[in-house]
C-alpha cells in the first residue's frame, strides 16, 4: 500500500482484453526460468512498501543464513504473486491479511486482527499448501484521504461525516481498489457515497499528488504512506469499521521450508520488528527523501538487531 503503479490483486476484470493480458502475464512469469532448488526466490508487488518488505526479507535471509537470494519484485498485484508462488517459480512475498482473506480466499472480514491472521494462516495451509509466517508488526489498512486544508476548513473527522460533501467532489482510486471485494463497491454502500463523477481509476503512485494538486478530492490511500503529513493530506476515520485488518506478513512456499528449515528462524526473527511509524518512514525515506532501497533496509536491520 503506500505509492504504487497497480493493484494488490486482479479478481472481476472489466474486459476479456485486460484479463487476457494478465493471464499472458501470469503464464510467461510462471513458464520462464530454470530449476533453482539452491536459490530463494523473493517476489513483491510493484509499490514502494511491497518493494521495501521484499528487500528486508531477502536480506534477513542473506544475513542470517547465507543461502542465494533472487529478488523478483514489481508484480502487479497479489493475483499474479499468489499465482506465481503456487507454480513455485517464488518462494516468499509479503502480503497483507485483510487481503489474503477477502482477494484470495474470498471470505468475509470478521473478527479481530488475531483472528484473520488465524483463518488466513489455517486456510493458506490446507488449500494451498503456503506457510503464513508471524505479522511483520504493522498493520497497513486503507486510508480514506482528503487534504488536510479542506479538513480543517469543513471540520471533518470521519467518513461519515465526509459523505455530506462527497456529492460535490472527485474521487481517485487505483483499478484494485474498485474491483476487489473490499473496496469501493462496499465502502461506497456502507457510507452511501456518491461523488459528482465517477471516480476516476490511475496509478496509485500518482493518488496522492493528484490530491495535493487538486486533480481529485478525495482518494483511497494507505495508512503507512509517508507522504500523507509530507503532503498535508488528512486521513478520515472509518468509523463504521469497513475495512478489516491488513497485518503485514511473509507468504512461504512449505516445499522450499522442508529443503531449507533455517529459513523459517529468519522470518520469525522479523516478527513484529516494523510498528506503523517504522513503515511510515521507511516509506517516507524512499519515496519522498528518494534514497536506495537496499541502504535503507540494510540500515533499519541494523537499528533491529
Amino acid at each position: 500500500m503506500t505509492l504504487s503503479t497497480v493493484n494488490k490483486n486482479f479478481y472481476g476484470s472489466r474486459s476479456l482484453t485486460r484479463w487476457f493480458s494478465v493471464a499472458l502475464l501470469v503464464g510467461l512469469f510462471i513458464s520462464c526460468g530454470p530449476p533453482r532448488e539452491s536459490r530463494i526466490v523473493i517476489g513483491s508487488k510493484n509499490f514502494t512498501e511491497q518493494l521495501i518488505l521484499g528487500e528486508l526479507i531477502a536480506q534477513q535471509i542473506e544475513n542470517k543464513t547465507h543461502l542465494p537470494v533472487e529478488r523478483r519484485f514489481y508484480l502487479a498485484g497479489s493475483y499474479i504473486c499468489h499465482q506465481a508462488i503456487l507454480g513455485g517459480r517464488m518462494d516468499i512475498y509479503p502480503e497483507y491479511t485483510g487481503t489474503a482473506l477477502t482477494a484470495i480466499l474470498k471470505q468475509k472480514t470478521e473478527g479481530s486482527r488475531e483472528q484473520v491472521y488465524n483463518q488466513v494462516k489455517n486456510e493458506y495451509a490446507t488449500r494451498f499448501a503456503l506457510a503464513v509466517g508471524p505479522p511483520l508488526g504493522f498493520n497497513d489498512t486503507f486510508a480514506i484521504e482528503i487534504r488536510g486544508e479542506d479538513a480543517r476548513r469543513l471540520g471533518l473527522k470521519t467518513i461519515s461525516e465526509a459523505a455530506r460533501y462527497t456529492p460535490q467532489w472527485r474521487a481517485g482510486f487505483g483499478y484494485e481498489f474498485m474491483e476487489r471485494p473490499d473496496g469501493y463497491k462496499g465502502l461506497a454502500a456502507t457510507y452511501g457515497l456518491r461523488f459528482a463523477a465517477p471516480p476516476r481509476i490511475m496509478d496509485l503512485g500518482l493518488l496522492t499528488r493528484a490530491l495535493k494538486d487538486k486533480q481529485v478530492d478525495l482518494i483511497a490511500g494507505n495508512t503507512t504512506d509517508g507522504l500523507i503529513p509530507a503532503l498535508d493530506l488528512f486521513v478520515l476515520e472509518d468509523d463504521r469499521h469497513y475495512f478489516p485488518p491488513y497485518e503485514a506478513v511473509p507468504i512461504i512456499r512449505q516445499q522450499m521450508l522442508a529443503r531449507h528449515p533455517e529459513v523459517k528462524q529468519a522470518l520469525d526473527d522479523l516478527a513484529g520488528k516494523i510498528s506503523d511509524d517504522d513503515m511510515r518512514q521507511l516509506n517516507y525515506t524512499v519515496d519522498g527523501q528518494h534514497r536506495d532501497v537496499k541502504e535503507v533496509v540494510q540500515e533499519f536491520l541494523k537499528r533491529k538487531r
